[in-house]
């Protein structure tokens, strides 16, 4: 309508948000603490479609790795094994917690 003012989005959308947790909490219900990990997140993911193929890549020589790290090869050894980069070795271990013994 012409000369009627129009209600800002955003404090719709603040009055919503504030209804919702009004109704949250006085239903009883309470905030609960989810631990680092157990939501499914992991660090370093950014989620891009390319991110998402190279982390599946780099899923897929996790588990050589791992059996490299366990059998007593060092990172170099281990990387001339699988022909990949230290710097990639170093990822996939971090991301999979892969210890090496150097």
């Amino acid at each position: 309508m012409i000369g009627v003012p129009m209600p800002d989005p955003r404090e719709q959308i603040t009055d919503h948000l504030n209804r919702a947790l009004d109704d949250f909490f006085g239903a009883g219900k309470q905030v609960q603490h989810v631990d680092l990990g157990v939501s499914g997140e992991r660090e370093l993911t950014f989620g891009t479609a390319y991110g998402d193929k190279l982390r599946a890549k780099r899923d897929k020589i996790a588990p050589d790795l791992k059996r490299l790290a366990d059998s007593g090869a060092n990172l170099y050894q281990a990387c001339k094994a699988l022909d990949i980069g230290h710097k990639r070795a170093l990822l996939i271990a971090k991301e999979n917690n892969v210890k090496f013994k150097d």
